[in-house]
C-alpha cells in the first residue's frame, strides 16, 4: 500500500467518476499531454484509454515515479523532478494538454511560475485542466469587488479564459483532505494587455496586496513615487482599497510602470 507523504502535500484522487470526468473534458485522442503530480496513476491509467500521442508526467516523489515507470513501462514518458523547476516548454516541440491535481501547499506558486514565464506570443500549452483547494479556485476565478480578489486572481485573469467544471468533494480523495477541492479549465486568450514583463504586473499586484486592507495611496506611492497624474490618467480613486480596481486597471498600471523604466 502506497503512503501518501504530508510534505508533499499528496492527496491521491481515487473518485472514478471525476476522473472519467477529467479526461472527457477536452479531446486528447493523438495530443501529447503532460500530467503533474500523478501519484499513483490513477488519472494516467484513464488518459491512456484516450489514446493521446504521447504522456509526460512529472512526479516529485522518487518512489512514486520508480512505481509509476515500472508499471505503465515505455506508455509514459517520467520525469522524476520537482514541478517548479521543470521548463516545459523545453520537454517537447509540441503543444501539452496540461492535466494537474495539483498539492495545495503550491499550487499557486506553480500556476504563478506558468504565467510568468510565458513566451510573448506563444503558449507552451494548449489548455490546463487543474484541481485547486476549493478557496484557491474561488480566488482564481473571482470579480474586482470582492473580497477573494487578488494576486493570483488578476494574474490568471491576464492571458487565460478561466472556467470552473465542478466541486470535488474531499471524499473524493485519499487520504481524505480537509477541504474540498474544484476543478479549473483554462483555455489561452488570443487577445490580452500587452505587459514587456510579466514579471511587473506581479510586482504591481504584490505590493498593492501586501496591503490589501488599506487604501490604495500608500502603495500607489511606494511604486509611483507619489506621481498622481498616472492616477488621474487612468481614472483611479486612490481613497479606494486594492480589490476595488479591475483586471485592465492592473495591466494599465503595469504599463505605466514599465513607461518609467520599472
Amino acid at each position: 500500500m502506497i503512503k501518501a507523504k504530508k510534505s508533499l502535500g499528496q492527496n491521491f484522487l481515487i473518485d472514478q467518476n471525476i476522473l472519467k470526468k477529467i479526461v472527457n473534458i477536452t479531446e486528447i485522442k493523438n495530443k501529447t499531454v503532460l500530467e503533474i503530480g500523478p501519484g499513483t496513476g490513477n488519472l494516467t491509467s484513464y488518459i491512456l484509454l484516450k489514446k493521446p500521442k504521447k504522456i509526460f508526467v512529472i512526479e516529485k516523489d522518487k518512489s512514486l515515479a520508480t512505481r509509476l515507470s515500472n508499471h505503465f513501462k515505455d506508455k509514459i514518458n517520467v520525469i522524476n523532478k520537482d514541478i517548479l523547476l521543470v521548463i516545459e516548454k523545453k520537454l517537447d516541440n509540441d503543444k501539452f494538454v496540461v492535466f494537474g491535481n495539483l498539492p495545495y501547499n503550491i499550487s499557486t506558486k506553480i500556476l504563478s511560475k506558468w504565467i510568468l514565464n510565458l513566451d510573448k506570443n506563444k503558449f507552451w500549452f494548449s489548455c490546463l485542466i487543474l484541481m485547486f483547494q476549493k478557496e484557491v479556485a474561488d480566488r482564481i476565478i473571482s470579480k474586482f469587488n470582492s473580497s477573494k480578489y487578488g494576486r493570483i486572481t488578476i494574474l490568471s485573469n491576464w492571458r487565460l479564459d478561466i472556467k470552473k467544471i465542478c466541486d470535488v468533494k474531499s471524499s473524493s480523495f485519499t487520504p481524505r483532505p480537509k477541504v474540498n477541492s474544484s476543478l479549473l479549465y483554462f483555455k489561452p486568450k488570443h487577445f490580452f494587455f500587452d505587459i514587456n514583463n510579466p514579471k511587473n504586473l506581479e510586482k504591481i499586484t504584490r505590493t498593492f496586496f501586501n496591503q490589501r486592507r488599506k487604501m490604495l495611496k500608500k502603495p500607489f506611492n511606494q511604486l509611483f513615487n507619489g506621481n498622481t497624474e498616472i492616477a488621474r490618467k487612468l481614472n483611479i480613486n486612490l481613497d479606494l482599497r486594492p480589490q476595488n480596481l479591475d483586471f485592465e486597471t492592473y495591466y494599465k498600471l503595469a504599463e505605466e510602470y514599465e513607461k518609467l523604466g520599472g
